[in-house]
């Protein structure tokens, strides 16, 4: 049976909750996939093998999430729809989107293999490391097809208001990832190339599993033959939704590919560190995560029925909520961050590098619970442009900048560096608020 939600009746808190603890989770697992190949190599490779797993794993990651930023346009389009009580055109719009991913997936995969070891030089790979983060962007290139579908099965359904099937793909995936990570880089001494190879191969898995699931469901609509037909409104739907989406997405991940390529320059210790905390932020910036993407879906279907006031007291629910939360997050990545770096790495000095990083991202905490889900708001709204803009003006005149500023100050400190982040984080902010006062004042909403 099918678990599409309705979030345009009744109460909204309780739904809304209902819905983001699967999502919160689903990151959570998705987060703890990636944290996995990162903790086994930590554990069982070199310190160059972190590197180029945390450097790899960053590119790839920046390309995967511009897709699925990008499919991001099917899930506020299908909401729409159900909004409208016209959920019968989702197997048209399924299926195009379906057909434009793929094509996408074609051209990445003979792409990325050809211009990784260009995109390991962009990044400053440190020497030690960069025959490896070479093989880890190539192993993941040609398995980029399979990735792109594992996204996109959850950008579907929570699009239908169903959070609790791409929880279930993820599930599948991490159980898989970490077999294949215990056998590859802790059994057969594979290091970076064995984490690339169990991440394609578990996501593979988990898709050929997820479609025999999805064959079992109730849906609010069929997709047929009948609907692989080009229908080009429909796919300038989803681009004209999705592409300011992705290409917000994909230049605040360049952005911090920027900064990641900054603290390369400053050593293989600086840039394992880094690597280590970021893989550490994956976690503490759950909830807010979480809220942003089901923002989107409760806000594109209020948005559909004319409900605007719905969706204007789901942003202040799901802003308490995650405040109440980021003050506690905040508290364990400030002062107990070697803590929590320490279950990724073994070596006291990526450690301490990683602790000191982690505390400005700490401080961040205290202000993405307002940005994202303010992006998810604008997201469900169809405000995408200015998600788009806003983004662009906090990563490239706000982060890349200080955190270049940072980079050339004697001594160098990778905490001032991090600082970059949420001084962007709050410029953001004000700009969303500017544009929240905006938006009430054109729909006369007090």
């Amino acid at each position: 049976m099918s678990k599409q939600n309705n979030f345009t009746e009744g109460p909204i808190l309780g739904p809304l909750l209902k819905f983001a603890i699967p999502v919160l989770f689903a990151l959570f697992l998705q987060s703890l996939y990636g944290a996995v190949d990162l903790m086994i190599v930590g554990k069982f490779a070199a310190a160059a093998d972190v590197s180029g797993v945390s450097t790899g794993s960053q590119i790839m990651m920046t390309l995967t999430n511009f897709v699925s930023a990008l499919s991001m346009g099917m899930t506020v389009f299908l909401g729409q729809k159900i909004g409208e009580k016209k959920a019968e055109e989702g197997g048209e719009i399924v299926a195009n989107g379906i057909m434009l991913f793929f094509t996408i997936g074609i051209a990445l995969t003979l792409l990325i293999p050809v211009f990784a070891p260009g995109l390991a030089s962009l990044m400053n790979a440190p020497a030690e490391a960069f025959d490896l983060t070479v093989s880890y962007i190539r192993i993941c290139g040609l398995g980029i097809i399979v990735i792109i579908s594992y996204n996109l099965i959850g950008s579907i359904f929570r699009g239908l208001g169903d959070s609790m099937t791409p929880l279930i793909t993820v599930l599948i995936a991490c159980i898989f990832n970490i077999v294949g990570d215990l056998a590859l880089v802790a059994g057969f001494g594979m290091g970076t190339k064995g984490a690339a190879i169990a991440t394609v191969a578990a996501q593979f898995i988990s898709v050929a599993i997820s479609l025999v699931m999805i064959k079992r469901k109730t849906l609010p609509f069929t997709i047929s033959r009948k609907c692989f037909v080009l229908r080009k409104e429909h796919i300038a739907k989803i681009l004209f939704i999705g592409t300011p989406i992705a290409l917000q997405d994909f230049l605040v991940g360049i952005s911090f590919l920027v900064i990641l390529a900054i603290v390369n320059s400053l050593g293989l210790v600086a840039s394992a560190g880094v690597g280590v905390a970021q893989k550490v932020c994956g976690f503490i910036m759950l909830i807010p995560s979480a809220f942003a993407q089901s923002m989107s879906a409760f806000v594109s279907q209020n948005r559909g029925a004319g409900k605007f006031d719905r969706a204007f007291k789901g942003l202040r629910y799901a802003i308490g909520v995650s405040f109440i939360v980021a003050i506690v997050m905040f508290y364990a990545g400030f002062f107990h961050g070697d803590l929590l770096s320490g279950i990724f790495a073994n070596d006291t000095d990526v450690i301490a590098a990683s602790w000191d990083y982690l505390k400005a991202y700490a401080i961040d905490c205290l202000f993405t619970c307002f940005l994202f889900c303010f992006i998810g708001f604008f997201n469900g709204m169809e405000y995408t442009k200015f998600v788009m803009v806003q983004g662009i003006i906090g990563a490239f005149l706000v982060r890349i900048p200080v955190s270049y500023i940072m980079s050339k100050q004697d001594p160098v400190s990778l905490f001032y560096i991090g600082l970059a982040t949420p001084c962007s984080t709050v410029m953001q902010i004000i700009m969303c608020f500017g544009c929240l006062f905006y938006l009430k004042k054109k729909l006369n909403y007090n």
